[in-house]
């Protein structure tokens, strides 16, 4: 920009200012609390109560405006006329109508509509504290190591966690619980049905195990679960060996879920056969058949990581190196699933 062009816009703005200061003010008999707008705009809202500037965020879109000042700056770049913000009787900052709807107007350009992103990742390691989970062992120089599920559950949640967090500073990445402590079921449920998201924002629930097999310490590998509705009389009828596992699965069939749940499960199945599968082996997806379920808010899996009843599988997850793959396998996974569902 030359000098001259920059000054020109600058005593243009100038007059423009001085004759909108002129003239009375349009009747503003509507006006909106700048709390109301931030709500209604979805935006995150800053308020300097010094310079008395009002800034109204929306991704990577900003609007400010000034008290008394009848203008509005659109992401520090374009400078519109607008009626002044006032402080209201309450002393609290309003905005009239007519600029509320110039915000509007401006941060709607940005909006796709049918965008949906993920909001948050809520990680839900099992067991733990007082509960180990399930308990297995392997032989290492003549002595007996004893394997705890809740310590690899913990182990790979907070791998996959800081791996989250570092990739995805804009999302909410939490934990269950990120010591040897035991959330009772009803708490990892309410702490996941509390976290606030924005419109378009989904949360994901993974949940992370061990397995086991009581009777035959042969089996081995992992398996991803997901719970369509119908699903719930086929696992009611089985016997499943870890009694915590049935009222997870049961607590999540509880909530509606989509082929969302189907699409992370599978992503994450096929990223842990590519990170542990010359190591282990692919059960595949605990599932009866695909089908959509409307209006899912938070699409849930549960992982089972491997088999601590047999004891070269407990050697494995006993082994940092191995648990560092399994947490990339389930971040490569979801990264794959977010990757997807935030480009529709």
């Amino acid at each position: 920009m030359t000098a001259k062009r920059h000054n020109s816009k600058f005593f243009i703005t100038g007059i423009l200012f001085f004759l909108l200061s002129c003239v009375p003010a349009l009747a503003a008999d509507k006006t909106v609390s700048v709390l109301d707008a931030a709500k209604a705009l979805d935006a995150d809202l800053t308020w300097d109560p010094l310079s008395q500037e009002i800034t109204f965020t929306v991704g990577d879109h900003t609007a400010q405006c000034r008290i008394g000042r009848p203008l509005v700056f659109f992401d520090y770049r374009e400078t519109v006329l607008a009626q002044a913000p006032q402080i209201g009787t309450n002393a609290h900052p309003q905005l009239p109508a007519a600029l509320f709807t110039q915000l509007e107007d401006f941060f709607k350009q940005f909006d796709t509509g049918s965008f949906f992103r993920v909001g948050a990742i809520l990680i839900d390691p099992g067991h733990g504290g007082k509960d180990p989970g399930t308990v297995g062992s392997y032989v290492e120089n003549g002595k007996t190591i004893p394997v705890y599920e809740k310590n690899i559950a913990l182990t790979v949640s907070v791998t996959l966690y800081d791996m989250l967090s570092k990739n995805y500073p804009d999302k909410k990445i939490l934990l269950t619980r990120s010591g040897d402590t035991y959330p009772s079921l009803e708490e990892r449920v309410e702490m996941a049905n509390k976290v606030s998201l924005k419109k378009n924002e989904a949360i994901l629930y993974i949940s992370i195990h061990a397995n086991a097999s009581p009777f035959n310490k042969k089996p081995y590998g992992f398996e991803v679960w997901y719970l369509p509705p119908d699903y719930r009389r086929d696992l009611i009828d089985k016997n499943t060996a870890s009694k915590e596992i049935v009222h997870i699965l049961n607590s999540m069939l509880e909530e509606e879920f989509s082929t969302e749940s189907i699409l992370i499960a599978k992503n994450i199945s096929d990223s842990l056969e590519a990170q542990i599968g010359k190591e282990s082996k692919n059960r595949g997806l605990k599932e009866k058949e695909w089908f959509v379920v409307r209006n899912a808010k938070m699409p849930s899996v549960l992982i089972e990581l491997g088999f601590v009843s047999n004891p070269e599988e407990a050697k494995r997850l006993n082994t940092p190196s191995y648990l560092q793959k399994c947490a990339q396998g389930i971040y490569n996974g979801l990264t794959a699933f977010i990757s997807r569902f935030e480009s529709q």
